[in-house]
């Protein structure tokens, strides 16, 4: 390539894979939820878990499948990047267990976490390595398997599902591809989304065994008010930047957090709802999945044409969040 010419990340392929077992909301009867009130506030009508696989296996999936209808083969993948709050084990990454199973012994390969955000933050650390000239393919893969912290005992249980997806981020020099990102984080907002256990401040004991500390604990209404804030800051923010309005957003990829967080960022941002894409209804919160299953769907369905401007949103726990823009 011409080193003059402004080398871009462009999405080259998509895939995504979701375990087949299904469980609807009749599950969450018996921790006093209904089917009635998940749908009509969550926008969840049944999530996906996963039964014999790990979140490497969904993760290997995922990628495999963004690798198809490309003339990219496992052996050009030259980074892989797994975001996932659920890794198959604290040490080694997820990540490398991707690869062995991807068979790509000459990617680097880690993970990152930045739970709901960690896909889009995935996608961001991609493209610099991409912008800089240091590698030409990166899998981006969003693969979480909360099911594995998740309470089925409490009435949170409803808002999460298993699932993965794969992005393939490819160079190129032509005017299209990711052209900004604004990502953000605030500590101050750790306690609000968290799992206290397992980690150095409180190591796997009986006693966190048996007061259910390794799973994730969150205060929904601090969720919901953060990022019915931050969301649309950071799509004005976003758009301000690069002289754009709502008008000139073609679709909007954002995690899926809730249908009426979605709702109230839309409304907030003067978006069109049609615009935003979901797939909570199928599959709930996938966290580090969500963004990239998402944009699989949205791509396959035939909504994406040359030209079009996408624009990426999600808010995760630690605070973390953050908005991209791609030109098709």
């Amino acid at each position: 390539m011409d080193v003059m010419q402004k080398i871009r990340a462009y999405i080259k392929g998509t895939g995504s894979y979701v375990p087949p077992k299904i469980l609807k909301n009749d599950f969450f009867e018996k921790v006093g939820s209904s089917d009635e009130w998940i749908f009509k506030n969550l926008g969840i009508r049944e999530r996906r878990i996963a039964e014999g696989e790990v979140t490497s296996d969904l993760a290997y999936k995922a990628g495999l499948k963004a690798l198809e209808n490309t003339d990219v083969k496992p052996e050009n993948i030259d980074l892989i990047i797994v975001a996932t709050s659920t890794p198959d084990r604290q040490a080694p990454s997820t990540a490398c267990f991707v690869q062995e199973k991807m068979n790509s012994p000459q990617a680097v390969a880690f993970d990152i976490s930045a739970v709901c955000s960690g896909g889009l933050y995935g996608i961001a650390i991609g493209c610099q390595f991409i912008e800089t000239g240091m590698y030409k393919n990166v899998l981006v893969i969003g693969a979480d398997t909360f099911s594995t912290i998740t309470d089925w005992e409490r009435k949170d249980s409803v808002f999460f599902g298993d699932g993965a997806g794969a992005i393939l981020l490819s160079a190129t020099t032509e005017d299209k591809g990711f052209f900004d990102f604004k990502l953000h984080a605030d500590g101050t907002g750790k306690y609000h989304f968290n799992i206290p256990a397992g980690g150095s401040e409180m190591p796997a004991s009986e006693e966190t065994l048996k007061q259910k500390l390794h799973y994730f604990q969150m205060n929904g209404k601090e969720v919901f008010e953060t990022a019915t804030r931050v969301l649309p800051e950071t799509i004005d923010e976003i758009l301000e930047a690069n002289k754009m309005t709502s008008d000139n957003v073609d679709w909007v990829i954002p995690h899926q957090p809730s249908i009426r967080i979605l709702q109230e960022t839309a409304r907030k941002t003067n978006i069109p709802f049609e615009k935003v894409m979901t797939n909570m209804d199928k599959y709930a919160n996938t966290s580090g999945g969500t963004i990239p299953i998402v944009l699989d769907e949205t791509y396959k369905s035939g909504k994406v044409k040359p030209g079009n401007i996408l624009l990426f949103a999600a808010v995760g726990s630690g605070w973390t969040w953050g908005t991209a823009l791609y030109k098709a």
